[in-house]
């Protein structure tokens, strides 16, 4: 970005949109795995019913927490990364 609050340019803008949609999906990727882990013995076996209906509930709070933690994590981090200053080229130094 130009400084602050001058437009973004086309890369600054895509640049955004990639990271928000791998934060999305990185997310619900996340929230299902817990998600089946907690809740899927619950799904898979015959336990009895205070049990099954504990894990069902347990994961249907767990998964939603983690998604936005994930997604929050994610892009907290993209705004505080260090941009490269020539995107596409190396570094003589290096």
């Amino acid at each position: 970005m130009s400084g602050y609050g001058g437009r973004r340019s086309q890369a600054e803008r895509d640049a955004i949109t990639v990271e928000i949609g791998y934060a999305l999906c990185s997310a619900a990727f996340a929230a299902a795995v817990v998600f089946g882990a907690i809740a899927g013995p619950a799904l898979l076996f015959e336990l009895p019913r205070t049990l099954s209906a504990l894990l069902l509930h347990t994961g249907q709070v767990v998964a939603p927490v983690l998604f936005v933690a994930r997604v929050i994590a994610v892009l907290v981090r993209f705004r505080t990364a260090p941009q490269p200053s020539q995107p596409g080229r190396t570094n003589p130094d290096s």
